[in-house]
Parts: C-alpha cells; structure tokens; sequence
C-alpha cells in the first residue's frame, strides 16, 4: 500500500490510511557518491543499516540534554548521525547554517549562543578552523570529525585548547553507512604524521587483507574490507560494480558479504587502524613504486607544513610527483624540500613543491585533484597591472595574503577572491589580523573589502578609531 497526501482528508479531518511498517531489509535512501569515472553511484542504504549505526553503542553517548548541531547536507551521510542518533537518544537537534556560512560569522560564538553541546563537524573544516582558532570548539561535550585525514596538529590544537570534551575520528564509506571506525583522541604526539582511524563499532567486522583476499599479519599494509551490520546493499541499478565491490564475506555467516573499501591501512597490536593511503595510489617513479600518501605523511612532519597533497605527473618515465604544500608562518618551499631531502629517499623527493592556500575539497569532502591541477597550471600566471605595496598597512596585508594564499607579487589592486580565497580563507584572515593588529576589524569588513588596497583603507579606519576611543 502506498500513503498519499490527501487535502480534502486532511480538511475534514477524517481517518488517513497508516502508513506501511518498514521491514529491516527495506531501503531507506540512496546517497550519492562521487565516482572514479567521474559518475555518482547511488548506494542503497536500508532500514537496518541506518538502525545498526543511529543506535551504536561505540559510538560518543548522546542524551537528552544534549544540542546537536544540524549542518549537513541532507543528501551527505554525516546526516545520519545528525537525525537519527540525536532522535534515538532523545537529544535535541539543532537546526544550523551550512559550514561555509557558519565560519563567515564567529562560529564559537554561534555555538555558544544556541547551547551546542555536540557536533560532527568535516574533517576540512576542522582543521582548517583549528589552524586558527581552536578555542572555537570549547564549548562542546561532544565533538566528532570524519570524512577525510584528520591533521595531527589540528587534534593537538584542540586538545591544547580550553576544549574539555570528547574528540573523536570517524572512519567510513558511505557503503558501510556513514561509519566504520572511531577513535578517540586524548593526546597527539609531537612528531606524529598521522591519526589512527580507531577500531570497529559494534556490529562491525574489519578484515585487513592481501589481493589474494588472505589476512595479512598484524602491522602489514592491506586493504581494509567491512563486514558486518553497516553493509549496504549495494549501487543501485549498477549489479556490476555492485559485484565489484560487495564481495562474499568468507569470515561471517553464509551469505554476507564485505565491502573492499580500496583504502590501505595496517593493524596495530591494540586492534587500531591506521589509515595509509589508497591502494590505486601507487606509481612507478624512476622504476620505484611510490605510494604518494605515504610522501604527503613525511611532508607533514616537517615543521611549518599543515597540510600536503601529493599528486603524479606525466606519462611513463617521465612521471613525476608535484606536492602541493599549505604552509603556516613563514615556512619556504625550500625548506620544505630540503627537509623531504634529508628524510626520504631521493625518488619519493616531489620534483615540484607549489604552495596553496588550501587542499581544496569536493562537495562531498573528498580532495579535488581537479582544482589543484588546475592551480598548478595557473601558477606561473603574472598580471600586467601589478601595483607594489604603498602603506604599512598594505604591506602587512600583503604579507598576511602571501601565506593564505600561496602567491607571490601580489598587488594591491587585486581581489582576495579572484585569487582563490574563500570563506575559510577569509575567516582565518580575520582572525590573524585581530590577533596581530590593534583593530577590531571582523570577517564583515575582510568580505566587505575583497581588494587588497580597500580592505587596507578599511584597517587603517578601524586602527583610527581605536586610537580616538
């Protein structure tokens, strides 16, 4: 029986047809994913799926005290946990604005001022607010981040912050309903290049495995494939991939199957993941095979380097690796490569190190290797209307842009935006001249004043009236 809307029912207020009971194996949604061709696959996700995840016991304990920030997109599975973790617990949902309209204001102050006391907040974002502002979190009891690697000098600037809740990396593909893995972070090494997925939740079964699908011993790479409670059904209307990809679990009871999730990663003796990379990754430089992930792991180590992003080029022996560096401070290529140098060997050594402001992400938070290529070829552009820097404040300005964005010989007639700024990029821009300056200029004056020169004459107003007061 299908329930329809039925106005003049509705009016008279006469009895409405109930609706029908959903079964454990019925479908729930379908989410759409990003593909390798460049086509979304639509995962199934059923009833019992969602059910396993929203009631997890490994999973943070929410309750009906709690707020939960709603930010996510509807069609992005972190919103499961929004909804139906928050509804199974009794906790309050919050409705919220997107992230990239939370950060344009003060997101600290937002969450303090509707009483947020749990988030799930994207792996991007975070660590791109705890760069600047980790206090931004302090408020939360509960504070969770997924959906690509985690920094570890994020998880220490948070953790160094008046932030005294429970943090937690989430682990999982869509096709094993929203998470897989969570670990709890309590402290982050120093010279830590990496974060540990954590361990399987309730229900969850983890094989690490060779290509042979045999399980490869403890501290091994292997690719990770999940079994258990969160395996959807498959890619709808595509037997094929679905075939591919839902393979037969020889590990669990007759019939199941486990997901090969593509994703490398080795067990400690505690049972943690760490996450290593993709095994589709893997390139021939110089005849070595090279996993870029593990370059971008050393490249993080390096002080003064927050991010990295390691991407091959060229054809055959021409191949060659370029990373794409975001750096904090006055940190130089040249350091960075020089470090590479003294700890990797020398065919792992990226041939060109481009400083970005941002690895940018997709929608669906994924890296957008399309956008770094693009920046890569755009690199070497020159404007013909450069305009050096005139007043204190436009070279202050000018130095703050240079680190944010990765870009040299910036004028002052040129706009923030166009230059591949956005509003993570302007938000941390405003903290950083609060924090430097003597002036209250506030992310409405950075969006207000997109050129250079303007926001210049808008810093050095701020500065007079300090002064005055």
């Amino acid at each position: 029986m299908v329930w329809e809307y039925d106005a003049e029912r509705a009016r008279t207020g006469a009895p409405k047809a109930d609706l029908p009971e959903a079964a454990p194996q019925d479908a729930a949604c379908v989410l759409f994913t990003s593909g390798s061709t460049g086509i979304p696959k639509g995962v199934v996700v059923e009833h019992r799926n969602l059910v396993h995840f929203a009631v997890n016991p490994l999973l943070p304990e929410l309750s009906p005290a709690d707020r939960v920030a709603q930010i996510a997109n509807i069609s992005f599975d972190t919103f499961h946990w929004e909804l139906w973790s928050s509804f199974w617990a009794g906790a309050e949902i919050v409705m919220m604005p997107s992230v990239p309209d939370l950060v344009k204001g003060d997101p600290g102050r937002e969450l303090r001022r509707r009483r947020i006391t749990a988030l799930l907040s994207p792996t991007m974002a975070f660590n791109h607010i705890a760069a600047e502002d980790s206090d931004v979190f302090s408020s939360l009891r509960v504070l969770q981040t997924g959906g690509d690697v985690v920094r570890p000098a994020a998880c220490r600037d948070v953790l160094a912050s008046r932030f005294a809740g429970q943090l937690v990396n989430l682990y999982g593909p869509t096709e094993g309903t929203t998470a897989a893995t969570a670990y709890t972070i309590t402290e982050v090494a120093p010279d830590a290049t990496s974060v540990p997925i954590g361990a399987g939740l309730a229900g969850v079964e983890l094989h690490v495995l060779d290509a042979q699908l045999r399980p490869v011993p403890q501290g091994t790479p292997g690719e990770l494939h999940i079994g258990g409670a969160g395996v959807t059904r498959g890619y709808l209307h595509d037997p094929a991939r679905t075939a591919e990809r839902f393979l037969p679990d020889p590990f669990g009871t007759p019939g199941s199957v486990m997901y090969a999730t593509g994703d490398l990663v080795s067990k400690r003796p505690d049972g943690v993941l760490d996450y290593l990379g993709r095994n589709d990754d893997q390139v021939k430089i110089r005849g070595y095979r090279v996993e870029p992930r593990e370059v971008e792991r050393a490249l993080l180590a390096c002080s003064g380097v927050l991010d990295a992003a390691v991407l091959p080029q060229g054809e055959g022996q021409d191949k060659r690796l370029v990373a794409f560096v975001v750096s904090q401070g006055r940190t130089t290529m040249p350091e960075v490569r020089a470090y590479a140098e003294s700890t990797i060997p020398d065919y792992q050594v990226p041939s060109e190190f481009v400083q970005v402001p941002e690895i940018q992400s997709t929608p669906h938070g994924k890296r957008d290797t399309a956008a770094l290529l693009e920046l890569l070829g755009d690199r070497d552009r020159r404007r013909s209307d450069y305009v050096a820097p005139r007043t204190d404040s436009e070279h202050y300005l000018t130095k703050v842009w240079e680190e944010l964005l990765g870009t040299e010989r910036i004028s002052v007639n040129d706009d923030f935006f166009e230059l591949g700024g956005n509003s993570m990029l302007a938000f941390r821009m405003s903290r950083r001249i609060s924090r430097d300056q003597a002036a209250g200029i506030g992310l409405e004056d950075v969006l207000g004043n997109t050129v250079l020169a303007d926001m210049a004459l808008a810093l050095d107003a701020s500065q007079s009236k300090e002064q005055v007061a």
